[in-house]
């Protein structure tokens, strides 16, 4: 097994001792043992990424700042050389479409502007402090990063993405002692019967799921009484429920967009209360776009060239909407 997975499955071990004496005790071991179930078996370019990051060098005196626009590790050790190899590192692992991230003098321009999302909904939200937050569908980790920024306790993301893993991994070997846990596992193959979060997020999930009911479902049933979700997704304006006939802007896996007053009422039928809608945006071509980080198409090409208010196949733009709910 490479060193680097060596090292970060007893980094995960560190779990343990943040879970001790809160609700979520001993969940630590059903996380870890399927954890090891996946990255015992890595195929694709795991092995390569694993390698990338078992070159990046070690830089002492690190600072980190996890509560601005960009994640950024700063050091006053790091040497010119140090710099290079870390910039030649991190292309690597491209695309990087969650961010922004700063390594050291290394600006990473990620494809989208997380940080706009995260200022959209901040101010909505219950504070975080010393709460207990799972983040589904977290990407490499951007907003578990901002999470802990803001004063959670710990942060749990999980994304099946192992590209997304090895990038969390390139800003965890800066920073090894967080308070924040990245797991390669889709909500459902997280262990059933955690009702323990204080903080449940879902942004960017929810029209992925064929089934957006028992997704719903499922994210109730990971927060503990009165615990919180928050929800962000892409909505109509036009329809009670959109329902792609194939592709929504070049995406295959697009299957149900709601209204907001059809969203509203699903969460209340799944058992949500004090429902309420923070807000609306149109998704811009400054906020999701091409980027020296990554090559892919993106949002202009998702577009109507000749009408930026629908999608290439005809159909609304991508509007996205922040909902947030409490359970009894």
């Amino acid at each position: 097994m490479p060193s680097i997975l060596h090292t970060t499955l007893q980094y995960y071990q560190t779990l343990s001792e943040k879970l001790a004496h809160t609700a979520l005790d001993h969940a630590d071991l059903l996380l870890m043992e399927q954890l090891q179930q996946i990255l015992q078996k890595p195929n694709g370019h795991f092995p390569h990424w694993l390698n990338t990051l078992a070159q990046l060098p070690v830089i002492t005196n690190i600072s980190a700042t996890l509560n601005s626009a960009s994640i950024t590790v700063h050091s006053p050790s790091i040497t010119p050389c140090q710099q290079s190899l870390i910039n030649t590192l991190l292309k690597q692992l491209m695309p990087w479409r969650k961010g922004p991230y700063q390594f050291f003098s290394t600006f990473v321009d990620t494809e989208w502007r997380s940080d706009w999302k995260w200022r959209r909904l901040e101010a909505h939200i219950s504070p975080l402090t010393n709460r207990i937050v799972l983040d589904v569908g977290c990407g490499n980790g951007y907003h578990c990063w901002r999470m802990a920024g803001n004063g959670a306790k710990i942060t749990i993301g999980i994304d099946p993405s192992l590209l997304f893993l090895s990038q969390f991994w390139a800003m965890q070997h800066f920073i090894p002692d967080p308070n924040v846990f990245l797991f390669p596992f889709t909500l459902e193959t997280m262990p059933d019967h955690l009702p323990y979060f204080d903080t449940v997020f879902s942004m960017g999930v929810l029209y992925h799921r064929r089934s957006p009911i028992d997704h719903l479902l499922r994210l109730r049933q990971y927060l503990r009484p009165g615990g919180e979700l928050v929800l962000e997704t892409l909505i109509t304006q036009e329809h009670a429920v959109l329902v792609p006939s194939d592709r929504y802007a070049k995406m295959r896996n697009v299957w149900f967009l709601p209204s907001p007053n059809m969203l509203i009422t699903w969460l209340k039928r799944c058992g949500f209360i004090h429902v309420r809608l923070v807000d609306i945006s149109y998704t811009q071509a400054d906020e999701q776009r091409h980027t020296n980080w990554m090559h892919y198409q993106s949002l202009p090409d998702f577009l109507d060239p000749t009408n930026k208010q629908r999608t290439i196949e005809g159909l609304p733009a991508p509007c996205r909407a922040i909902f947030i709910a409490t359970i009894p």
